[in-house]
């Protein structure tokens, strides 16, 4: 659990750009919020092993979000049943469950559906919360920590000089 925190902190302090971070957190955004044999997901793990993004931010926002997923199941059922029903779409509804591919890929599952929806949603203001933040954090934060009491306190104190060590250690 040190090793994870202590990686975290590391990918926030160094001078990965603050978008690969985000990218991080939009594909774990997506692939914890749809249930997890959906077969988009196949799709969004080859993007997380392709992509530059940092695997184990990418790790820990997805068992994040996988766990806000599993309480929002019920809006999100809701959600992409409104979607379903909605007289407006079953034109485009009819049309994507003649393709196969879009068959294959289970869109007219309402979880689905309301998950991807809520994601896609969801996804653009993450993304600028994200890079602002870790800019942000990068720019007043990180400075005052360093320099703190705390953190002078946090390095004599035996949990805190392991994991400072574990942190320090992943620089090489």
């Amino acid at each position: 659990m040190l090793k994870i925190i202590a990686r975290i902190l590391r990918v926030l302090n160094s001078e990965t750009a603050p978008a690969q971070i985000a990218a991080a957190v939009i594909l774990a955004l997506f692939m914890g919020l749809s249930p997890l044999g959906a077969p988009h997901n196949l799709f969004l793990l080859l993007l997380v092993l392709v992509l530059r993004v940092n695997l184990s931010l990418f790790i820990v926002c997805f068992a994040i979000f996988s766990g806000i997923a599993w309480l929002l199941d019920p809006w999100a059922h809701a959600l992409g049943l409104a979607l379903l029903q909605a007289e407006a779409l079953q034109g485009v509804w009819t049309a994507l469950y003649n393709n196969g591919f879009w068959r294959f890929l289970g869109f007219n599952n309402t979880l689905t559906l309301g998950t991807t929806f809520a994601a896609l949603v969801l996804s653009v203001p993450l993304y600028f919360a994200v890079t602002w933040g870790v800019r942000n954090y990068r720019q007043h934060v990180l400075e005052y920590v360093r320099r703190s009491r705390i953190m002078l306190a946090f390095k004599s104190n035996k949990w805190g000089r392991r994991f400072y060590s574990i942190y320090s250690t992943l620089d090489r």
